[in-house]
């Protein structure tokens, strides 16, 4: 975010906050559009890293050289390409690269877009603050408490109906607990970013050299095994390079930098309270560009989770302040 450099840190906030809701918008849509595709969940999450890596392993090769000339007494790990010391890195890029990549794409395998736009952005207010209760020692307040009880009532709208349909053989389920499940795995990434106070380029830097490095041998090792069928050298390559450049530059790249960002100038509680535009935009543009149907449970979900982070985020931050 060099072209901000010289702004303000509310204005800097901001920014990270728009392109942070902007792209997350477009993760929704594109990555369930791309499930109709000719890629597998596992080889769209290799391209995102893949593409992520071309951009990022070089960035970090070169900070801690850099920070070696400068005589910084810095931590490094992964063979010089981290700018992270091993521990931070490897619990926040399992976190914020590995685990989230695979639950998210995943999920979308299952279930509809509709139902990513709820239960994704929707859950993340809630694992968030009960993550930084327990890691931070962040207070609940009772106007957060109001806002989470909505945000549960949301989900229970969209997730609740597939989950008890699940007996009777249906899959979409599956596909909303994965969306929780990857919800759960970025509030553990946002919660440590703040913990150890770390820097947005280097945070996304470390996530993604630990993803590299972990998901390429874990990927062709069930390949090899028979577990999974590789569909990359049979994709359409427009196809292929599409899901490198956005999941990888855009998705990580440039989102993973701006996420951060946020959480330094707002808290990981608010920051993940901000994406309250999220629910109600990819699930728009699901309808628009997928024609998916927008069910009234789905719009009542969507209407409670939308409810509940914008309260949280108003009354919390008029009682609070940063979180």
């Amino acid at each position: 975010m060099h072209f901000l450099k010289g702004q303000s840190p509310r204005t800097i906030g901001i920014a990270a906050a728009v392109i942070t809701v902007g792209i997350w918008t477009a993760f929704i849509v594109i990555a369930r559009a791309s499930a109709q595709g000719s890629l597998g969940p596992f080889d769209i999450a290799l391209a995102r890293i893949i593409g992520a890596s071309a951009v990022l392993l070089p960035l970090g090769w070169w900070l801690v050289r850099r920070d070696r000339m400068q005589g910084a007494d810095t931590a490094s790990s992964f063979f010089g390409l981290s700018p992270l010391a091993l521990r931070v890195t490897a619990l926040c890029g399992l976190f914020g690269g590995f685990g989230y990549a695979l639950l998210a794409y995943a999920g979308f395998f299952y279930a509809p877009a509709a139902h990513a736009s709820v239960l994704m952005p929707g859950s993340l207010p809630l694992w968030t603050t009960l993550l930084a209760a327990l890691m931070l020692g962040t207070p609940i307040l009772p106007a957060r408490i109001i806002g989470l009880a909505c945000i549960v009532g949301g989900d229970l709208l969209v997730g609740g109906a597939s989950l008890l349909r699940a007996f009777e053989g249906g899959e979409v389920w599956k596909g909303d607990l994965l969306f929780m499940s990857a919800a759960l795995s970025w509030s553990a990434y946002s919660v440590l970013a703040r913990r150890h106070g770390l820097d947005a380029v280097r945070a996304t830097t470390a996530v993604t050299v630990f993803a590299l490095f972990s998901y390429l041998p874990f990927y062709l090792l069930l390949q090899g095994l028979g577990a999974i069928e590789s569909r990359l050298f049979t994709a359409p390559l427009g196809e292929l390079l599409f899901q490198v450049v956005f999941q990888g530059v855009g998705s990580v790249v440039i989102s993973g930098i701006t996420f951060v960002r946020m959480i330094q100038y707002f808290g990981p509680v608010r920051s993940t309270m901000i994406t309250a535009l999220v629910p109600g935009l990819s699930a728009l543009g699901a309808v628009i560009f997928l024609g998916e149907p927008l069910h009234a449970n789905l719009l009542a979900g969507l209407v409670l989770v939308t409810v509940g982070i914008t309260f949280g985020v108003r009354k919390s931050a008029q009682t609070a302040g940063k979180a």
